[in-house]
């Protein structure tokens, strides 16, 4: 009968690094890309001082690409020189972390997420981020994606926004969460390689692996830059 049926694992075991993975799945033209539409914006997900300030938050922070800020300056000028939103969170909580729920409740030390708390050194943006508050949106989240109870999904909607360009940390948290949400509510979900970070290099290159297969676009910024470069000069 079918309900005895059994067999052997089938799950690929390989003694390749998650680094070496990712490279095979970036080298393979096989998988149909997305692509870019007629409108983006770019989303660029917590870059707070607990996340990019090693120097500050030994513990909590991570560098992955060294021009990583710079690159997301880059295309967040040029997004807004095109008339194209953009978007800066953060996270922070409340005085007792409550509002972190569940998720606050792994870890209670100083460099714990709940612990990050509004206006604290931990919350503020890294100086080196290029927001302008008159255009951008920008907000306070609670949870990995950006768009869980936020205003992020109206804000798309009303700029008319078919492509969602993430970046920022970390790659196998907060982003990857924003890719699986942008993708299943139907946008084109592109991730600059350059422009997202993770603590440890094995979670980063298994994330940008699934993301690749799976909910997104991963490009190298100059694949973005270039588009945006093109939509200025009116191509």
């Amino acid at each position: 009968m079918t309900k005895d049926l059994k067999f052997e694992p089938t799950m690929v075991r390989e003694n390749k690094t998650a680094r070496e993975l990712y490279e095979a799945v970036k080298a393979n033209p096989a998988r149909a890309r997305f692509g870019f539409g007629e409108k983006l914006a770019i989303v660029n997900i917590d870059f707070q001082q607990a996340y990019t300030r090693p120097d500050l938050f030994p513990k909590s922070a991570y560098v992955t690409h060294p021009d990583q800020i710079a690159f997301t300056n880059q295309i967040s000028r040029l997004a807004r020189g095109a008339g194209m939103p953009v978007v800066w969170t953060r996270v922070a909580y409340k005085e007792d972390g409550g509002d972190a729920g569940v998720w606050g409740t792994r870890t209670d030390t100083p460099d714990s997420l709940q612990n990050i708390k509004y206006d604290s050194p931990r919350h503020q943006f890294d100086p080196r981020v290029e927001i302008d508050e008159h255009v951008d949106l920008v907000f306070t989240k609670r949870m990995p994606s950006a768009f869980f109870e936020s205003q992020l999904q109206s804000y798309l909607v009303w700029h008319k926004v078919d492509t969602v360009v993430i970046t920022g940390g970390s790659t196998s948290g907060c982003v990857r969460a924003t890719g699986v949400e942008s993708l299943s509510r139907g946008y084109r979900t592109i991730v600059p390689e350059e422009c997202v970070a993770d603590k440890h290099e094995s979670y980063h290159y298994a994330n940008l692996t699934d993301l690749q297969l799976k909910y997104a676009d991963v490009v190298e910024v100059a694949e973005v830059i270039a588009w945006l470069e093109a939509r200025q000069l009116g191509a």
